[in-house]
């Protein structure tokens, strides 16, 4: 029976042992966190992510709270950008905590049959014999696989041991906190944006009236203590401040850097890098955890077929994965142009003010439900 190691329990590795299983596949899942565990990262799931988690039964116990689009807040104006219709439905997003989806897909990969999920472990090196990889070193004992597939993060140490890293050109960082907001308090159906010299601030509705509140920073950006800072900035906004006005503040603000990832490729013989640790561009349009969902079930169907020689599949599968991201990681990096240049950036979005299936139709292309050169649904 093939057999697969995976290094790092997060959204993509949980969701490949699930896919894995299901096909019959015996898995190891190794996680070095111990759950209910927090991270601090954006909890918007894209349609693509939602739409991949109702394919695996998943949708309800993913639970969240919907969202059915992207506002972007100038002083000035605001644009407003719907996903698609789908047979008629609205496509959504959802925003739900880390501390719950992590912890769902991880528990359901433990029970999954043919996978063996362990938590609060080390994987501290790669095994590599004769150019390939064939196992692990977990808390000081060998595992050994058929495949091994590296889930662990933007910061990958297995990427960075195999060689597979290369240094970023572009360094921001996140920072980011939750509030539950008082009985009656009204949460809009969308992911709002702020738009600012140095940064720009998220806000995501969640489930049980909490949102979360994140900040995206260039560098030199932050002034002086990041509370202090990351204060001021939600202080500047009147509609985001009046919102969450005698909210209780649930969770400490964290951070995260660098929110950027690149590596030299995504397979070599024995192993792939998955989600993050394949390369990220920047979460500046909400895309990560859906494309480590998609990539997963794309990853799944590759390993199932079992019968097509590695190195065949592995190219057919970093083809197929390029076709997946590619469209999003292009109006990723238009989007970070626009965030160096805020003057241009509210010229632009001044402009598609006039044509806002325009902007929608982007806002669709991030969350996946759209291809850029179609306006056809992605599902």
């Amino acid at each position: 029976m093939l057999r697969v190691l995976i290094a790092g329990g997060g959204v993509g590795g949980a969701s490949l042992a699930i896919l894995l299983g299901r096909a019959g596949i015996e898995v190891e899942l190794f996680e070095r966190s111990t759950f209910p565990r927090d991270k601090p990262c954006g909890e918007g799931l894209m349609p693509a992510g939602v739409a991949a988690l109702e394919r695996m039964g998943l949708a309800f116990e993913a639970g969240g709270a919907p969202f059915y689009g992207v506002r972007y807040v100038f002083p000035k104006f605001n644009l407003e950008g719907r996903f698609p219709s789908n047979h008629g439905l609205p496509v959504q997003g959802r925003g739900q905590r880390r501390l719950h989806l992590d912890g769902m897909l991880f528990a359901e990969a433990s029970k999954t049959a043919g996978v063996d999920a362990h938590c609060g472990v080390a994987v501290q090196a790669p095994i590599v014999e004769n150019g390939r990889v064939t196992g692990l070193m977990v808390d000081g004992a060998k595992r050994r696989g058929d495949l091994v597939v590296a889930a662990d993060g933007l910061n990958s140490p297995m990427r960075k041991a195999l060689g597979l890293d290369l240094p970023l050109r572009r360094r921001r960082f996140g920072l980011r906190t939750h509030y539950r907001v008082k009985p009656g308090c009204e949460q809009p159906s969308w992911v709002d944006v702020f738009p600012r010299r140095g940064y720009e601030l998220y806000v995501t509705p969640l489930p049980d009236r909490e949102v979360l509140v994140a900040a995206l920073v260039e560098p030199g950006a932050l002034n002086g203590a990041a509370e202090d800072e990351f204060a001021r900035w939600v202080g500047a906004e009147p509609e985001l401040a009046e919102r969450i006005t005698d909210a209780d503040q649930i969770s400490d603000l964290t951070g995260c850097s660098p929110l950027g990832a690149r590596a030299s490729r995504g397979t070599m013989p024995g192993l792939v890098l998955l989600g993050d640790a394949a390369g990220f561009v920047d979460p500046i349009t909400g895309s990560g955890m859906a494309q480590a969902l998609v990539t997963a079930e794309l990853l799944s169907k590759y390993v199932a077929q079992k019968q097509m020689p590695e190195k065949i599949w592995m190219r057919k599968f970093e083809c197929e994965r390029h076709t997946v991201v590619r469209d999003s990681r292009i109006v990723t990096h238009a989007s970070l142009w626009l965030a160096r240049h805020p003057g241009w950036a509210e010229a632009v979005f001044q402009a598609m003010r006039a044509t806002p299936a325009l902007f929608s139709h982007f806002v669709s292309v991030c969350g996946g439900a759209r291809r850029l050169w179609s306006t056809q649904s992605a599902f």
